[in-house]
């Protein structure tokens, strides 16, 4: 479970940069809509594991015996896609307008690494609606905190959220790999 929390936080943050920069850019939101974004990246962050998982059990007896190994490849090689796109910072090009097909797109888009951590529990026989449902809810949480941290702060912030999701999935690829070799 406390495995499923950190991931969380780290699938959470592509969203949470988006979140704030959103906040930075849109100072004058209020309330409702910033649960409505928070909602949107939240819903898509629950969703997105479930299309993974899915996808990944159709084949997750074929691959069982080094599933570790796609698990730590896919997880590293996320964390390091999120590292490089902290490194471009280009969240606030991405923030066009508050649109909800801007919304939507952005929360898609922020949530396609879900999907593929979602291969992952299949392969790791994880409960899936559990897993799904703190994802949603940490994300919900995050990013409805994250407006507000962009209105005081700015997007200084941006690419350090992009930065510690990177390391957080790098770190987890590599647990999981170390505790399949070591048993």
């Amino acid at each position: 479970m406390e495995m499923i929390f950190i991931l969380a936080v780290a699938l959470a943050m592509d969203s949470v940069a988006v979140s704030i920069a959103m906040g930075s850019k849109y100072k004058r939101l209020r309330l409702p809509k910033i649960l409505f974004i928070a909602a949107i990246f939240g819903i898509f962050q629950g969703i997105m594991p479930l299309a993974g998982y899915i996808l990944g059990i159709s084949f997750a007896n074929y691959v069982q015996s080094y599933a570790h190994w796609i698990a730590f490849l896919l997880l590293v090689g996320l964390g390091g896609k999120m590292l490089y796109e902290a490194y471009r910072d280009e969240f606030d090009e991405e923030v066009t307008d508050l649109s909800n097909r801007t919304l939507i797109t952005l929360a898609v888009a922020t949530s396609i690494d879900a999907m593929a951590v979602g291969v992952t529990f299949a392969f790791l026989q994880t409960d899936i609606y559990t897993a799904s449902a703190i994802i949603a809810i940490v994300t919900f949480v995050l990013c409805w905190i994250a407006v507000y941290i962009g209105k005081k702060l700015g997007s200084f912030l941006e690419s350090k959220a992009e930065m510690l999701g990177g390391v957080i999935l790098i770190g987890l690829g590599c647990k999981i790999l170390i505790e399949h070799l070591n048993s």
